[in-house]
């Protein structure tokens, strides 16, 4: 196993500091150069100049740039993200529940497609020309091709509509949320209605996303066998099924250096993807606050993203020594 060195570990963790902190910056100057905000959307809908006159100053928003930069870092280390300019409570109440039901869609779908497309690349690029390599990767590549929001009106059409399988709209049904209205929060996701609306979206996630770390193992898979220590492995007489497991193991580096970037994407194509099952995620959160300017939303949203962009690749980059042996980081 590679040595991490204590100066690598506390180069990365003060780099991913400073790149949050870039990025909480960015976001600031960003919406606040953007044309429009929500006083426009108040004046839209008949405001008379007293009342956003009297809202600006209320939100501080006629103070100096630097000033209210300051006031939202500060808030922000504190945990206070700000308040909803469209419903005045806090941002995080308002987007609590809707990152949590994507989480819970995105993070499991996304894991599965990976531990799914890296096994299926492992046994094709280890079975070189068989029908499983030179067939099995068409179906999967058409579904990668696909259109996220595409796939998912095929998928309610054929599971939902033709078949009757399963639902394909909500998070539950209105009989089970009845039934658990007292219960506390948490109890809906444990039934097995919410399995059944859960299966569609879940599906369309995982098979979206199938297709590249299928490819990406398949090429690593290959170009690990062709390497000297594999192929004195193999003259050792390794008995197979350890040789595959270190082939795997050597060949997942690329594969594990993707898994934040599919994330992200899959978080990108979202949105589409809640519209068309109707799941009450960020996505509709990130829908109502761009039509209503609400910047506090947009920013503490998009902050999330790129906290989890830049803590994946932080942690991706630490525990490459610990994969792979043959990497030393630090070096």
């Amino acid at each position: 196993m590679a040595a991490i060195s204590k100066r690598y570990f506390l180069f990365r963790t003060a780099q991913s500091l400073v790149m949050i902190w870039l990025a909480v910056t960015v976001l600031f100057f960003m919406f606040r150069f953007m044309p429009g905000d929500f006083t426009d959307v108040m004046i839209f809908r008949g405001a008379d100049p007293e009342t956003v006159e009297a809202f600006r100053k209320e939100w501080g928003l006629d103070d100096p740039l630097y000033v209210q930069y300051w006031r939202y870092v500060t808030n922000l280390m504190q945990g206070d993200a700000g308040t909803s300019l469209q419903f005045r409570q806090p941002v995080f109440e308002y987007v609590r529940m809707g990152i949590f039901n994507s989480f819970i869609l995105v993070a499991p779908a996304i894991t599965t497609a990976y531990l799914l497309g890296s096994l299926y690349g492992l046994l094709a690029g280890t079975n070189r020309g068989s029908l499983l390599e030179r067939q099995g990767i068409v179906p999967i590549l058409a579904m990668g091709a696909t259109p996220s929001f595409f796939l998912a009106m095929c998928m309610v059409l054929v599971f939902g509509t033709w078949l009757g399988w399963v639902p394909t709209s909500g998070l539950i049904s209105t009989e089970t949320r009845n039934l658990y209205a007292d219960a506390p929060w948490w109890r809906i996701y444990l039934t097995v209605d919410f399995l059944r609306h859960y299966a569609l979206p879940f599906s369309a996630i995982t098979l979206r996303y199938l297709y590249l770390p299928s490819l990406i193992m398949r090429t690593s898979v290959v170009e690990v066998q062709g390497q000297a220590f594999s192929y004195f492995q193999r003259l050792t007489g390794l008995p197979k099924a350890k040789l595959l497991r270190n082939i795997a193991k050597h060949s997942s580096l690329p594969v594990v250096t993707l898994y934040p970037v599919s994330m992200t994407r899959a978080i990108g194509g979202l949105v589409l993807i809640e519209i068309v099952f109707n799941w009450p995620g960020i996505g509709y959160s990130l829908v109502q606050a761009v039509l209503g300017r609400d910047y506090p939303v947009l920013m503490f949203v998009f902050f999330l993203i790129a906290v989890f962009i830049i803590l994946s690749n932080y942690l991706v980059d630490v525990l490459y020594g610990v994969i792979d042996p043959r990497v030393s980081v630090g070096e």
